[in-house]
């Protein structure tokens, strides 16, 4: 299973008034565990290329301002154009989040839509290299 992780500490930013983690950190730090997987991977050419779709996210645990966190995303599936991660933050009391992100692959970093201006770009399906690499 190609898979990567990140170290981080929670931050004050990361917290809301409750004083634990906002749930828009843990995104933050996935982001920073696919950026890990596609630069091992050798993979700079999808930054922007890959839109998500779809994003999940289970909250199992508090995380306080100043705990250690360990954030681990995997590829659970490769379809045609598709890419499903996988993805599990653990703090120092276990588990934290757990969920799943799915992103497209829209082949330009352009951001443009289709030619007649309107939507996203259509979906392209995966080179045979991308593909190796993300399952290995």
């Amino acid at each position: 299973m190609t898979r990567a992780s990140v170290t981080r500490v929670v931050d004050w930013c990361d917290t809301d008034a409750a004083g634990h983690y906002h749930h828009s950190a843990v995104i933050r730090w996935v982001e920073a565990a696919e950026n890990e997987l596609h630069t091992s991977l050798g993979l700079p050419g999808l930054y922007g290329a890959v839109p998500r779709v779809r994003y999940e996210v289970d909250y199992l645990d508090r995380l306080w301002f100043r705990d250690e966190v360990v954030t681990s995303l995997w590829v659970e599936q490769v379809g045609g154009s598709s890419l499903v991660y996988g993805f599990e933050v653990v703090g120092p009391r276990g588990p934290a989040a757990r969920g799943r992100m799915v992103c497209v692959n829209v082949g330009s970093r352009s951001g443009q839509g289709p030619d007649d201006g309107g939507g996203p770009p259509p979906a392209t399906p995966w080179p045979d290299e991308v593909r190796a690499a993300l399952t290995s």
